[in-house]
């Protein structure tokens, strides 16, 4: 699975770092990145849940 972050549409509401702690981060500007070493959690329920909750849908989780 591969977790793909659109970063033009993401707009740094940061719910996906409140559901999905160990694997999602705001950068300084408080946009969505990945924790280092955080792909390993495309197969967690929070994963999916965190791209649910992104009010603009910038997180796709792709198998």
């Amino acid at each position: 699975m591969d977790i793909l972050i659109d970063k033009s549409v993401c707009i740094g509401a940061g719910q996906c770092a409140l559901t999905a702690p160990a694997v999602f981060t705001q950068d300084d500007d408080g946009f969505s990145e990945l924790v280092p070493g955080g792909e390993d959690g495309a197969g967690s329920p929070l994963v999916r849940e965190a791209a649910r909750a992104c009010p603009v849908g910038a997180i796709k989780v792709a198998t």
